[in-house]
């Protein structure tokens, strides 16, 4: 033990082995015994005896050079293949493997396998690369673009090497968490040793193998009972006195629209039938008398023309967490018609003092998400989301806003806008709506939402739509345009225009009650109505 003791801490290589060591011996004695069984469940002297015997065969001295030490234990002819050691990188979730020198030849290396950099992410895409092979890599240096479930996210490396070998290359897809996508090694010289590796099916993370179905049962053949003759025995033709004459149109007509010629009487010469009598007959049963549809020469119809679009990762996920809302959260919706008269011009008059300033104009969409955040301060049981043991009622008010892209739907997240003025939101609302445009979005950008906004009738003239929860939130607002309409005024046989908007609530009805969402509403129409409250 001592002489291993030695080893150890003259390696920089090995600082984890002491640990090993003191949790559990059965490891140390995998990589420095001569003779590694698969069974390593030994009593604590054997162990000790193994390894005292492995150190004094092979005369180990204490005197390596630190650099060489772990280089030389590896080249005394010890088996360790498949031996290595995982260690998590909390800082960026990046899963990294160490891989030891084996009998293949292959230096001491480091498998970089693809990180979990969402809480839904079960797969990822390589969007570029932006290091190169045999490029010198640097902690906190970026290596790749990984296209995530919601975003594009840089990876950075963790440790000093090199990138030996790019596993999976610029616009790879569908690479399941913990594969292997990159090697790096320690020495320059070691790169080239790489050139042609690829990596086992255990350690890219693949699935294993199925075992083989076993074969169907062997079905014995059934013998089906002779029938007889009488039975087998086509009808007999009509005599030639009773044979159909038909014409090749006449034919082919009835063919296509399976007329059977039996049924027709013939008008033409010697009782012939000729296309108008199946014209007549088609008629009269009511059926079109249209060209067929057009077949190939084969018999086949013509094969439909159309393109095959992959589906994009944000694509995927929307799809799939918006199937589970729809089949999992009961949804219903209330519908309210909001005033907007002061509210627009209230905008009027904040947009004026905006470009004064020199900041940015104020939306509608702006108003809307400022009166949605103090609505749920006023009705928190809005601001809530379901679990099974309990709901959990936020105290943040984070609104999500949707975003449609040529990419897909994205809903970055405004956080505490309940405390913050319409300046600050619309200007956030411009950054985060360029930012997924361009598809750059951080998780920190569209995580953390307790609410949504969707609004179609600013941009897309909608007048009013439902929309669907996203989860685990309990409630979406959708938001239509706003119109003029002609109301009644105070006086008899008086009217006068104002201008009216659409909004639903889709609410959980796990969560929120028929008159906890209504009274969401009241309160979300009172600051559209009365904006200036919105500034109290």
């Amino acid at each position: 033990m001592a002489y291993a003791s030695r080893i150890i801490n003259h390696s920089k290589k090995l600082r984890n082995v002491p640990n090993l060591l003191r949790q559990d011996h059965a490891v140390l004695v995998r990589c420095f015994s001569n003779g590694a069984q698969s069974s390593v469940c030994k009593i604590e002297a054997a162990e000790r005896e193994r390894v005292s015997k492995f150190v004094a065969c092979n005369h180990v001295s204490s005197g390596l050079p630190r650099n060489n030490c772990s280089r030389a234990i590896m080249r005394l002819g010890i088996p360790t293949v498949g031996v290595a050691y995982s260690r998590e990188l909390t800082c960026s979730q990046v899963q990294s493997r160490r891989g030891f020198a084996s009998d293949a030849g292959l230096p001491p290396h480091q498998e970089i396998g693809m990180p979990s950099l969402s809480p839904t992410m079960t797969e990822g895409n390589i969007a570029r690369w932006l290091k190169k092979e045999g490029d010198k890599v640097n902690p906190g240096e970026v290596l790749c673009e990984v296209e995530t479930d919601k975003a594009t996210v840089e990876m950075e490396c963790m440790e000093e090497g090199y990138l030996a070998k790019i596993i999976k290359g610029d616009g790879s897809k569908e690479i399941k968490v913990g594969e292997i996508i990159a090697i790096t090694v320690e020495e320059e010289e070691d790169i080239a040793k790489f050139k042609d590796y690829s990596p086992s099916t255990s350690d890219s993370g693949a699935p294993a193998a199925k075992e083989p179905a076993a074969p169907p049962p062997k079905q014995e053949p059934v013998q089906q009972p002779v029938s007889s003759p009488e039975a087998k025995s086509k009808p007999r033709s009509p005599p030639s006195e009773d044979r159909l004459f038909a014409s090749p149109l006449a034919r082919k007509m009835a063919e296509d629209h399976k007329v059977p010629l039996s049924s027709i009487k013939g008008t033409g010469p010697d009782g012939r039938i000729v296309k108008a009598d199946i014209e007549d007959y088609l008629a009269s049963r009511g059926k079109d008398v249209s060209a067929p549809t057009p077949k190939t020469k084969d018999g086949k119809l013509e094969a439909l023309d159309y393109v095959d679009i992959p589906h994009s990762q944000i694509r995927k996920v929307t799809a799939s967490r918006l199937l589970i809302s729809k089949q999992t959260i009961p949804h219903y919706y209330l519908t309210v018609d909001t005033c907007v008269d002061k509210l627009l011009d209230l905008r009027s008059q904040l947009n004026s003092l905006q470009e004064a300033s020199g900041g940015k104009r104020i939306s509608v969409n702006d108003l809307v998400i400022k009166a949605a955040a103090l609505a749920l301060r006023k009705v928190p049981q809005c601001n809530s989301s379901w679990t099974d043991d309990y709901i959990r009622q936020y105290n943040n008010v984070n609104i999500n806003v949707a975003v449609q892209t040529e990419n897909g739907l994205y809903v970055p997240v405004i956080r505490n806008a309940d405390k913050k003025g319409l300046s600050s939101i619309s200007l956030e609302v411009k950054q985060l709506a360029q930012k997924a445009k361009e598809n750059s979005l951080k998780p920190e950008d569209y995580e953390g939402g307790t609410f949504t906004v969707s609004n179609l009738g600013g941009p897309f003239g909608i007048k009013q739509f439902c929309a669907i929860i996203n989860p685990p939130q309990s409630g979406i607002l959708a938001v239509g345009s706003a119109e003029k309409r002609v109301i009644p005024s105070s006086g008899p046989e008086q009217f006068q225009f104002a201008s009216f908007m659409s909004v639903t609530l889709s609410c959980d009805h796990r969560v929120i009650d028929g008159a906890i969402g209504a009274e969401w509403l009241k309160a979300f129409k009172g600051y559209i109505e009365n904006p200036e409250s919105m500034l109290l």
